[in-house]
């Protein structure tokens, strides 16, 4: 597959099951213990990771379209090598998760809870997690480089 095929690839996939995931947790809005340290929830969240700029829906949807507008104008110049293009494939395609959810909700849908006794990480989803993923690649990569 050519290099754009599988980049465009990847974002089509987080994108399909972040928002796949999404509707359903909206649709059940659960809040279910899976394991003793693993719940499923529904969270709305109005701002970024870890509560950071709470109520700035329109900020965040702004720097998440100048981040994809940066990323597509620099797409030439980005390695096209296998590792490079999924850790992109990731990131685009969270980017683009969490901003549907910030354009046609006004907020997005956390439900990955995970906490030791009392203390809760704060609640993620599928396009955080791709985000987070494909940023720690990129370190990686451009680390050992």
């Amino acid at each position: 597959m050519k290099e754009d095929g599988k980049f465009i690839l990847i974002i089509l996939l987080i994108i399909i099951l972040d928002v796949i995931t999404k509707q359903l947790i909206y649709f059940f809005k659960p809040s279910t213990k899976v394991f003793s340290f693993f719940s499923l929830v529904y969270i709305k969240n109005t701002g970024a990771g870890f509560g950071i700029l709470s109520g700035m829906n329109i900020l965040l949807s702004i720097i998440s379209i100048l981040v994809l507008i940066g990323i597509g104008y620099y797409y030439k110049k980005i390695p096209k090598e296998n590792w490079t293009l999924i850790a992109f494939g990731l990131i685009v395609g969270g980017i683009i998760g969490n901003l549907i959810d910030r354009l046609f909700r006004g907020f997005v849908i956390d439900f990955l809870d995970f906490f030791v006794r009392s203390y809760h990480w704060p609640a993620f989803n599928i396009a955080d997690s791709a985000l987070v993923v494909g940023v720690i690649m990129l370190i990686i990569y451009y680390w050992k480089k």
